[in-house]
């Protein structure tokens, strides 16, 4: 048995203070993406998860997208936007957290946002109006009346149509009016007209969203409808003439047509 030499125990330390030192970069590294992954998921943009086919035609089930909370702090809520929102009260049934070890793995992951949200408290839809609109459905060809004019909506799932439910509201202050653009498939603002005439407060959006992240077949962004950006929507409703709807009146509020 040897002893071992002041240079090699000096060389042995050595090696354990670099190693040392890179764990410690390491740990510095991982909690410093942690902290930005936070804080770029609180303020900046967050990652979600589409579980239904209510925006199918432009959202599939099982999309990862892209939503800016960014953009919505910045310049607000605009028609044509989809929208990630919290729901206000009765859209969705009542959340059933994931349990055991699994799902407090789940929620962590989540809450860093290294997963996407998937909190059963979300909704996605579009905004076709926003405080002070006058919406009605429909006019004599099926089509949602915008503050008097005719929507084309060339984004929705072909075949479907919004003569499910007819209204006539106007969007109260602070709130939007959002539909899926599946319309046969969504329960949207038209369902809940009992309440502040089915719309949604701004302050429950989350963000707009931006695209779709996963899977990269369907990687896509979401620009605003050409049809919302039309001036006239601006113009007040009562100056223009009035829109044929076919002689139909609207249903009350929230009544299925046959």
């Amino acid at each position: 048995m040897t002893d071992s030499t002041p240079h090699s125990r000096h060389a042995a330390r050595r090696g354990a203070g670099k190693e040392a030192s890179i764990v410690r970069e390491v740990a510095v590294i991982v909690v410093v993406a942690l902290v930005l992954s936070v804080l770029v998921r609180s303020f900046v943009a967050q990652a979600f998860f589409i579980p239904s086919a209510s925006m199918e035609g432009t959202l599939q089930v099982q999309d990862r997208i892209l939503v800016s909370k960014l953009s919505t702090e910045l310049s607000g809520v605009h028609r044509g936007e989809i929208v990630v929102f919290v729901d206000p009260g009765g859209w969705l049934p009542e959340a059933v957290p994931p349990t055991g070890a699994s799902g407090v793995i789940r929620r962590v992951l989540m809450w860093v946002g290294l997963l996407p949200a998937d909190t059963g408290e979300d909704l996605v839809k579009r905004v076709i109006a926003v405080a002070g609109d006058h919406i009605v459905c429909c006019d004599a060809r099926n089509r949602i009346v915008l503050n008097g004019i005719p929507l084309v909506e060339s984004y929705l799932k072909p075949g479907d149509g919004t003569e499910q439910v007819r209204f006539d509201v106007t969007v109260p202050p602070g709130r939007v009016f959002v539909m899926g653009d599946n319309r046969g498939d969504s329960e949207d603002s038209r369902f809940h007209l009992d309440v502040a005439a089915g719309s949604v407060p701004v302050a429950n959006v989350v963000g707009r969203v931006v695209g779709v992240m996963w899977p990269a077949s369907n990687w896509s962004g979401a620009p605003i409808p050409a049809i919302f950006e039309n001036p006239a929507l601006d113009v007040a409703p009562a100056a223009r003439p009035a829109v044929d709807t076919g002689g139909d009146t609207a249903a009350p509020s929230g009544e299925a047509v046959p």
